[in-house]
């Protein structure tokens, strides 16, 4: 992970009724990762983690310590839906095909780009800005080499542990911002939420009820982060673009940010160049 985003633009390709939400209600919604297209990654980073470090236990001979640690993730991995991680995604690309298909309502959305340093400070407590790891052999990531020290010195990994328990916490944190590496393409950054840190989260639930299906979510108050560091809305939000394929009008765009009270952001909307195109049916 980068030692920060000071001199990144982190784009977040979605559609007007979230726009409206950002905007409008200053509310950014972090969703159930679980329920994303890729819902499996977070089981499948820390399988990947147990296999690293068993590795490396069995290398050494120590067959039975790796035994134990196999069992103790089995366990762990039963806890899943308690450590499901909301997260709002962003992109390092600006006006990317791949990202206005798959997340920008396929080219007929928009396209927020946030200042990359205002939302790492305000990314504290339960809420942490990633970015996303793709590589598939777990044995480079940081976090094998931390289980490998602990699961040599702990004596007993039948009983619980404080700080195995606090390790656990911090690789299903990190779990949330993990995809198999044939997305390496996207170059993702996620807006972590880990509400399994309860005494750091301020943040209370709330769920969008469909015809179809009930879904939970954390909105974060964009307004109060922003006055946490110090800024405003129009200094954390670099630029709006419009959708390649969206028939929407930038003049009224421009409008209406101008009668949301952000008008310095209708000077930084613009139309997509990207040349997404799609076969008529």
């Amino acid at each position: 992970m980068p030692q920060g985003y000071d001199n990144e633009i982190l784009y977040h390709y979605t559609d007007f009724q979230a726009l409206d939400g950002i905007l409008h209600s200053a509310q950014l919604r972090v969703n159930n990762i679980l329920n994303m297209n890729d819902a499996a990654e977070m089981r499948y980073f820390m399988t990947g983690l147990c296999d690293a470090v068993v590795k490396r236990l069995e290398e050494e001979g120590d067959t039975g310590r790796g035994e134990q640690v196999r069992a103790l993730f089995e366990k762990e991995l039963k806890k899943e839906f308690y450590y499901s991680a909301y997260a709002a995604c962003f992109s390092l690309y600006r006006d990317d095909a791949a990202q206005w298909e798959r997340y920008g309502n396929r080219g007929r959305g928009v396209c927020i780009a946030f200042q990359g340093e205002y939302l790492q400070k305000m990314a504290q407590g339960a809420l942490s800005l990633q970015t996303v790891f793709y590589q598939d052999d777990m044995a480079a990531h940081k976090l094998t080499g931390i289980f490998y020290r602990l699961m040599k010195r702990e004596k007993d990994l039948t009983k619980e542990s404080p700080d195995v328990e606090k390790a656990m916490n911090y690789a299903w944190s990190c779990s949330a911002a993990f995809k198999h590496p044939s997305f390496f393409s996207e170059r993702e950054v996620r807006l972590v939420v880990s509400p399994f840190v309860k005494e750091h989260l301020e943040v209370k639930p709330c769920y969008h009820i469909s015809v179809e299906r009930i879904k939970k979510y954390y909105p974060l108050d964009l307004m109060a982060m922003c006055r946490k560091i110090g800024i405003g809305m129009e200094d954390l939000i670099a630029e709006i673009i419009i959708g390649p394929e969206s028939t929407q009008a930038k003049y009224i765009l421009q409008d209406y940010l101008r009668d949301n009270g952000l008008s310095g952001l209708a000077e930084k909307v613009s139309h997509s160049k990207c040349p997404l195109r799609r076969s008529p049916k």
